[in-house]
């Protein structure tokens, strides 16, 4: 057992998951990289609310942000247990068939996709595509 899986802690992970908002946010990460506002605009949901869920995702070691000057931008980290990997691949698998969160990845590809964002959104990043991850990262 590596170092990283000892410190990895698979009750928080678990709790992680737990939470419908928080399944919805991984749904729209899935295989973009994706600015928190999207993800305000998509679950109607205020900007605080989210960040406390995506630093929750962070704390559980699924989720990394990086910061490109006012925008923050968030994307799926694969967990260092192994099991927890397994079992994060297979929930997304799972969300990938569920209408509500196919509903919600065609919000977020029609909003993408639209000419002009809304004014609420319209200087933020728009989603980029993340190159597909190694098993060895």
């Amino acid at each position: 057992m590596s170092k990283n899986t000892k410190l990895f802690d698979m009750e928080r992970f678990f709790r992680a998951l737990a939470d419908h908002t928080r399944l919805r946010l991984l749904n729209l990460m899935r295989t973009d990289e994706v600015c928190v506002c999207f993800f305000t605009e998509i679950l109607g949901t205020h900007q605080p609310k989210i960040s406390r869920h995506l630093a929750y995702l962070r704390r559980a070691g699924i989720v990394s942000a990086r910061r490109e000057g006012q925008w923050m931008h968030y994307r799926l980290a694969e967990p260092p247990d192994e099991n927890a990997a397994t079992v994060l691949k297979s929930v997304l698998a799972s969300l990938a068939n569920d209408q509500k969160m196919q509903a919600d990845r065609e919000r977020l590809n029609k909003l993408c996709c639209a000419p002009r964002l809304p004014v609420r959104i319209h200087r933020a990043p728009r989603p980029t595509k993340v190159a597909a991850r190694n098993s060895g990262s």
